[in-house]
């Protein structure tokens, strides 16, 4: 507890000053007579039941708390306090304005917590669309990162496709697009996240046959699933191109919803399937994970987001991509130099 005993003499007259001004005007009618100042006086005096300690634990004079409550009395029209004795008391309505002052001051409060947070980024709600693919790279790394630092924000994820994201975005249903490639848009900031080169799945049958790495075109005459089926251009468009600059076109391609769909159909034997590195992270029954000699630009996941949405939330969730970003760098520098010199296999960008 703070003493007034120890205040300067003109800040205890400065505090006086405030009180009586702010109390010697006109009535406070309804709720205007039950301010937040007023009910902070109001609670020292309930919880002190002496108007010369409530008055030092307020840092103000006695004579101002006095005129306060007085105030207070007459603009609300109930008696608080029970002055007839020389312990003064709270009435019954003295009582239940205590309860509900201690209430509002604490809902005050928890509002300005609140608040502040948010306005921080560190509460809230960020919605973020996800490529399905991006599931078996760095995105649970990330989210794991983001709600590290970040817990009283709450995430919404939801799956889809980039022509779906970009359609999201766009119309300000999510706030940040996780896409494989970039999204493109005057509207939209695009920032790479992460680099990974294409790697081939195939059904386990071909795992004698792929007992190290070939040339991508000795799968000329195999059946290719791509995905997704619509909307065109897409990641099945990319990875034409690549077949067709190593030398051949995939015959009658088998088309799929998505890439899950497409290893499913793999690991039925249906056709084989270029997808991102980090795909192989997960294990599917049926399929077998190979490098391949040949033209390989690579993919990378991209975090894309509006312009004009300078949330703190969202500006919160940049710099920790950032940061993921850096380190998963790094790790694959090490990991790829690693299998590079235990297999000797050759990869070309």
């Amino acid at each position: 507890m703070i003493k007034a005993a120890g205040l300067p003499s003109e800040a205890r007259h400065s505090e006086a000053t405030v009180a009586k001004r702010a109390d010697s005007g006109e009535d406070h009618q309804g709720t205007d007579a039950l301010d937040l100042r007023r009910l902070r006086y109001f609670i020292a005096l309930a919880e002190e039941l002496h108007f010369g300690r409530a008055a030092d634990r307020l840092q103000i004079a006695q004579p101002p708390l006095s005129r306060l409550v007085g105030r207070l009395e007459a603009d609300i029209g109930a008696q608080l306090i029970d002055r007839s004795r020389s312990q003064i008391r709270l009435t019954q309505a003295g009582l239940v304005l205590l309860a509900r002052a201690r209430e509002i001051i604490r809902q005050v409060e928890d509002a300005r917590t609140e608040i502040a947070k948010l306005g921080a980024g560190k509460a809230g709600v960020l919605r973020i669309g996800f490529v399905g693919s991006a599931t078996h790279g760095p995105l649970p790394s990330l989210i794991k990162a983001f709600r590290s630092r970040h817990g009283l924000v709450d995430l919404t994820l939801s799956a889809m496709n980039n022509a779906g994201l970009k359609e999201a975005l766009i119309r300000r249903e999510i706030d940040i697009a996780i896409a494989r490639p970039a999204i493109v848009d005057d509207a939209i900031c695009s920032e790479k996240f992460q680099e990974e080169p294409l790697i081939l799945a195939l059904p386990d049958a071909f795992e004698r046959e792929w007992d190290r790495p070939q040339q991508l075109s000795a799968l000329r005459d195999a059946s290719f699933v791509l995905y997704p089926h619509h909307p065109r251009p897409s990641f099945a468009d990319f990875v034409l191109k690549v077949c067709e600059a190593a030398g051949f076109t995939p015959q009658d391609p088998i088309m799929a919803m998505d890439y899950q769909t497409a290893i499913s159909l793999v690991s039925v034997g249906v056709g084989v399937c270029i997808v991102p590195r980090s795909v192989s992270q997960t294990h599917h029954a049926g399929v077998i994970y190979r490098d391949y000699l040949g033209p390989n630009p690579g993919t990378s996941l991209s975090v894309n987001y509006r312009i004009d949405n300078r949330s703190p939330q969202l500006t919160s969730f940049i710099e920790v991509t950032k940061d993921c970003a850096r380190n998963f760098a790094a790790s694959t520098t090490e990991d790829v130099g690693t299998a590079d010199t235990k297999s000797g296999t050759v990869r070309q960008r």
